[in-house]
């Protein structure tokens, strides 16, 4: 979606500007959210890539004007509220106010460790040959979903190469809207920097992106 966490190539954000020695967490409440988000992940009320969504489609102040903890607070409020987890009124007590809805699964502390090492591998088999090899030119699609897409809105229409090709993995653009893992070839492609943005671009820089296939058409 064209959301407003779609940065890249942007202008008018100012520098980024590395904190020296920056912490992890600035504050306990971070932590807090951090770990409220995992714990909430690992019962399977929702997928990873419903919560990027959740956090996503912010309304573009709300997200801007929220720093970063802040912004997934909201989205795990937004999919706890969704799924009837708690109540509007009881995010505004902050605490709660009736009877907790059963889930399905927990995750208990002993076993955060072990389920952050283990990771959830997103690569599946082929159910079909890749459209596209390396070396390939191919053409971003010009598109503007209005749900989940990890196709950078900076890319669109423009044309690359394939450098890369990743096997199929689960397609989060149909993961997040419960329509199953739908597995899609998955490509880097390079692109030059005056392709993206013109002849003023450094000739010798060039950005990759993983794009999936669905993104792609061949260069014309």
């Amino acid at each position: 979606m064209n959301g407003a966490h779609d940065m890249g190539g942007m202008h008018g954000f100012g520098r980024v500007e590395p904190e020296a020695g920056e912490p992890v967490f600035h504050a306990e409440w971070e932590r807090r959210t951090f770990a409220l988000t995992l714990a909430m992940g690992a019962t399977g009320e929702w997928n990873l890539d419903a919560s990027r969504f959740s956090r996503e489609s912010l309304a573009p102040g709300d997200y801007l004007s929220r720093t970063y903890y802040e912004v997934w607070l909201a989205g795990l409020e937004r999919l706890s509220t969704e799924r009837g987890l708690v109540a509007p009124e009881e995010i505004a007590a902050g605490r709660s106010l009736g009877a907790a809805r059963p889930l399905s699964r927990t995750l208990a502390a002993a076993d955060v460790e072990r389920m952050l090492s283990r990771g959830g591998p997103t690569n599946r088999e082929p159910t079909r040959r890749a459209r596209f090899a390396v070396g390939d030119r191919v053409l971003a699609r010009t598109m503007h979903p209005p749900t989940h897409t990890r196709l950078p809105r900076y890319v669109r229409g423009h044309v690359g190469t394939v450098v890369s090709t990743h096997g199929c993995h689960v397609f989060p653009d149909v993961h997040a809207h419960g329509g199953g893992e739908d597995p899609q070839w998955l490509y880097t492609v390079r692109f030059d920097a005056h392709e993206l943005w013109g002849a003023d671009a450094d000739p010798n820089a060039a950005v990759s992106v993983d794009a999936f296939e669905p993104y792609l058409e061949p260069a014309p």
